[in-house]
């Protein structure tokens, strides 16, 4: 239970929510009993000047024992003195701790014509106490003090502990039941995530969280499917690709273990041993290409496939290449043209972009008829030098396009040995470009043509 991310979530907003509470309700309630305090003292005060007043303009014994009349019914006392201090009326009797402030103030000069409150220590002291100076014709004439019991003061203020109390614990009631719902509502898309993901981790990759929200929460869910939508097709590909490989294997190992038993026969002639022998060498070629392809690979997925550019004379370079590349060409009866205008620079490892140029030269070489032409032409924009090649070759359909830099992804489906390569070549020849900022795009038209777009960024671009 302690360990779950709705307690840990709702105990976190309980502290720093009690800890606020506590801060504000500890505020509002001195705020309260001061003011309930204060409301006494004025009253008590107000009390006092309102019986000055009257005895100030009927100062009789009439008027005297009416005053202490009516405070005798109430919560308050009143002692009523001359300017000697000598008591002349009261409304209770008059104990000692009453007498000694009427006594200790009845002779203070500081005490204001509107009075004031003589004894406010309600917490200490026995009675709050005010004073309202008599005045009769700019004569002082006596005192009225008025008295209250602080127990009086300490009851209402018990109240309104009382009321914090049952308000304190109504807050604190509502506030763990707010907190569970609202952690409740907050931890459960994460536990469904919890959940899916321990699915995902022991290989279930059919995971929808139909989690409805546009926050965090909600983005963090769609971010989870998305990655199991991606871990299956991921799957699903790499099975794929090891189905695949091991067909590419297979192949020529095939190849070589039948051709070896066979000139181990002592049935062949020589020249057919020959033959058999030149076989092997060439199916022992082909493994090792795709071999070095799949060893490319695997060093591109682990980040250590390395380039090292340099300043490269782009026309002179691949001129070079149809050079080397011009022997087979010739025997097909292929043409190539290079287009380069002037003195191209671009910043690249040539041996990889040999490879990359190479190998889409082969594929055009391997789909075009005899008599085409192949074109390498190169344009350069503001920012950008755009190499095309072109061929004039049987095109790829269109519902290949998309896959053709798929890795181990064949036009033609029946891996014939007579229909190229094992499809790992225009994969690498995508990533040795796009490890140089560029991009590639393919055009093609059935029984028209192949164009593939190679486009480079200009030396200080980025």
């Amino acid at each position: 239970m302690f360990d779950k991310l709705s307690f840990k979530i709702g105990m976190l907003f309980f502290v720093f929510i009690l800890i606020i509470e506590s801060i504000l309700f500890f505020v509002l309630y001195v705020n309260l009993s001061n003011n309930r305090v204060d409301e006494v003292m004025e009253s008590l005060l107000g009390r006092g000047n309102t019986h000055r007043d009257v005895l100030e303009d009927h100062f009789d014994q009439t008027t005297l024992k009416h005053v202490a009349t009516m405070e005798s019914a109430s919560e308050f006392s009143v002692i009523i003195t001359d300017k000697k201090g000598k008591v002349i009326n009261s409304s209770n009797s008059i104990d000692k701790t009453m007498m000694d402030i009427a006594t200790h103030f009845h002779n203070n000069d500081d005490i204001p014509a509107q009075g004031k409150v003589i004894k406010d220590d309600w917490e200490r002291s026995k009675y709050i106490a005010t004073d309202s100076p008599i005045t009769i014709k700019g004569e002082h004439r006596g005192h009225v003090f008025m008295f209250i019991d602080s127990n009086y003061v300490k009851r209402t203020i018990g109240q309104l502990n009382n009321q914090f109390i049952i308000a304190a614990i109504m807050t604190v009631t509502i506030t763990i039941i707010t907190i569970f719902i609202l952690s409740r509502f907050i931890a459960h898309p994460l536990i469904k995530m919890k959940k899916a993901t321990e699915q995902i981790s022991k290989g279930n990759h059919d995971v929808a969280l139909n989690i409805r929200r546009n926050d965090e929460l909600g983005g963090l869910a769609h971010s989870i499917t998305k990655l199991a939508t991606d871990l299956k097709e991921l799957q699903r590909e790499r099975n794929e690709f090891l189905a695949s490989v091991s067909h590419e294997l297979r192949t020529p190992l095939t190849y070589l273990k039948g051709y070896a038993e066979i000139i181990n026969r002592k049935d062949i002639t020589e020249e057919e041993r020959s033959e058999y022998i030149k076989i092997i060498q060439e199916e022992a070629e082909e493994l090792t290409g795709l071999v070095e392809h799949l060893f490319n690979l695997a060093k591109m997925d682990k980040n250590k496939f390395l380039i090292h550019p340099e300043t490269v004379n782009l026309c002179s370079f691949l001129n070079q290449i149809v050079e080397r590349i011009q022997p087979v060409l010739t025997e097909k009866g292929i043409t190539c043209d290079v287009d380069c205008p002037g003195e191209l620079e671009v910043f690249i490892d040539p041996e990889r972009f040999q490879q990359v140029f190479m190998n889409l030269l082969r594929n055009a070489q391997s789909h075009s008829k005899s008599g085409t032409i192949i074109k390498l032409n190169v344009s350069e924009t503001k920012q950008n030098i755009v190499v095309k090649v072109i061929d004039q070759g049987e095109g790829i359909p269109e519902k290949d396009l998309p896959h053709i830099f798929d890795r181990l992804y064949r036009v033609e489906k029946s891996r014939s040995r007579l229909s190229g390569g094992a499809g790992l070549g225009l994969p690498i020849v995508k990533e040795i470009i796009e490890a140089h900022g560029g991009g590639v795009e393919v055009t093609s038209q059935k029984n028209i043509g192949t164009t593939i777009e190679i486009t480079l960024l200009k030396r200080g671009q980025s």
